[in-house]
């Protein structure tokens, strides 16, 4: 199962950011200094993605406009010597083919992804959730594209939760069959602990096969009366084997506010320009305390 598309779904209304993302959409908001779309695109292309099909939300185009070319800002940066940024903007506008689709109203994640039925087409592909960073050695959907391709089967990213947070994801069941790779039987959106399969949950990142869209354009609503993408999943793996792959690295959930301070501290202290003096701050804010 090879892939050469992505979708990033970026409609969603970000009520777990409130009030940062009544006017700023989640998916652009900095890390650092870096919308956290960009991660999510910049990922993609360092897994071999060369087209990205984004779903927003009406109107709410900020997050395509990030990858758009800004010939003002160019030249008031060659004007000022400022090579390297101009270097940086102007790779940001090339990094990738960007189109997008909307999703009138925020039905669920199935429904969202359902929107870009059109822009995929009869070919397999990646659905990204721009709440999700990852810091990996290898791009965490690199890692699932490679399971994918070898086993020729759909393949989604697990990572092992507390037990308190397994009301919060989709949990999954399923029997060990590889190092970090399970052979799904069943899953359930946000049980109760005591209700939960396992301890494995889905995050955001899922290799797709294109019978997927046919799934859920036939679903009923589920959880919330939305379309969700679990039940698609459930369905779609009645019908064909399904795997997850518990990825290598560092997964934040920057939708949620604990996460993303999370990440600003994970990926700051990868910045060699900023490392030394971020370290030498968070220490003092420790011993203060």
């Amino acid at each position: 199962m090879k892939i050469s598309r992505a979708v990033i779904v970026a409609a969603g209304l970000g009520t777990r950011m409130l009030p940062a993302s009544k006017a700023i959409p989640k998916e652009i908001l900095p890390v650092v200094d870096r919308p956290a779309i960009q991660y999510v695109v910049e990922e993609a292309v360092a897994a071999g993605v060369s087209e990205i099909i984004v779903v927003i939300s009406p109107g709410r185009t900020t997050a395509l406009d990030h990858f758009e070319t800004a010939p003002e800002l160019e030249r008031h940066l060659e004007m000022r010597g400022k090579d390297e940024m101009l270097d940086t903007i102007r790779r940001i506008a090339t990094m990738a083919h960007l189109t997008a689709v909307e999703q009138a109203e925020p039905l669920g994640l199935g429904h969202a992804v359902l929107q870009a039925r059109d822009a995929i087409g009869g070919e397999p592909f990646a659905v990204m959730l721009p709440d999700d960073l990852f810091d990996s050695k290898r791009p965490c959907l690199g890692q699932m594209m490679a399971e994918a391709e070898r086993l020729d089967a759909p393949v989604v990213a697990l990572l092992r939760v507390a037990k308190s947070e397994v009301p919060k994801y989709g949990i999954v069941s399923g029997r060990k069959i590889a190092e970090r790779l399970y052979r799904l039987t069943g899953m359930v959106e946000k049980p109760t602990v005591d209700k939960a399969p396992s301890d494995l949950a889905i995050v955001g990142r899922y290799i797709l096969p294109p019978e997927i869209f046919e799934i859920l354009a036939q679903g009923r609503p589920g959880a919330g009366g939305e379309i969700q993408l679990t039940d698609g999943l459930i369905e779609l793996a009645g019908r064909r084997p399904l795997y997850g792959y518990e990825f290598e690295g560092t997964r934040y959930d920057i939708g949620d506010p604990f996460g993303f301070l999370t990440a600003q501290v994970g990926f700051g202290l990868k910045r060699a320009d900023l490392a030394d003096n971020f370290r030498a701050y968070l220490r003092t804010i420790i011993s203060s305390s």
